[in-house]
């Protein structure tokens, strides 16, 4: 399922990407896809981790009063804030180390990425 939405994410970053290079040219181009893929790849590796998480899970402990969910509650939050951090880094970098950025394009690729995730998440196929 995560995967899923990390595939809807790189698809909706080439999809920008291709927009704003109609529309702006390359460099829009290039910013978008950039802006995108610093969104996505930080996402894909955080459900890399989700995927590590659930096949490491012992079924043991489950029943009331356990602490499994506690301690299955940290490595995600650790695993959260890696993403985060991971994508900040992403986009100083951008920011610093292409000169031509086009930050309308940047901040749209962002926000389509961004936005795009809860519509893949709440999207089920039966």
């Amino acid at each position: 399922m995560m995967f899923r939405v990390v595939l809807v994410q790189v698809i909706t970053s080439l999809v920008v990407a291709v927009a704003a290079g109609a529309i702006a040219g390359r460099h829009a181009a290039l910013t978008s896809l950039l802006g995108g893929l610093a969104c996505s790849l930080p996402n894909g590796m955080f459900a890399l981790n989700l995927a590590l998480l659930g096949q490491m899970r012992q079924p043991q402990g489950s029943g009331k009063g356990s602490s499994v969910a506690p301690a299955n509650a940290l490595p995600i939050l650790i695993g959260e804030l890696c993403k985060l951090v991971l994508t900040i880094g992403l986009l100083a970098l951008i920011v610093w180390g292409y000169k031509d950025v086009i930050w309308l394009a940047l901040i749209v690729a962002v926000g389509a990425v961004l936005l795009v995730q809860p519509l893949a998440l709440a999207w089920r196929q039966d």
